[in-house]
C-alpha cells in the first residue's frame, strides 16, 4: 500500500470518529493511532528510540 492510501484511510477512519462520537474520540483515536505507528516502527527497526530520547536530551548523534 502506498502513503497517499494510508493516509486517506487514516483521515477517514478520523473524520468518521468526529462526526459520529464528537471531538475527544477524535483525539483519542488521533493520539491511538499515533502510538501504533511509533510501535509499528520500533518493531521493524526503522525507530531508535535511545537515539530519539538522546536527541531530545541534547545528546550527540552517532551519524
Amino acid at each position: 500500500m502506498s502513503a497517499t492510501v494510508v493516509g486517506a484511510a487514516a483521515a477517514t477512519v478520523l473524520a468518521l470518529t468526529w462526526i459520529t462520537t464528537g471531538f475527544w474520540a477524535f483525539v483519542f483515536v488521533g493520539v491511538a493511532m499515533l502510538v501504533g505507528a511509533v510501535a509499528g516502527r520500533v518493531a521493524d527497526g526503522r525507530l531508535d528510540l535511545r537515539a530519539l530520547a538522546d536527541a531530545f536530551r541534547g545528546g550527540r548523534s552517532s551519524s
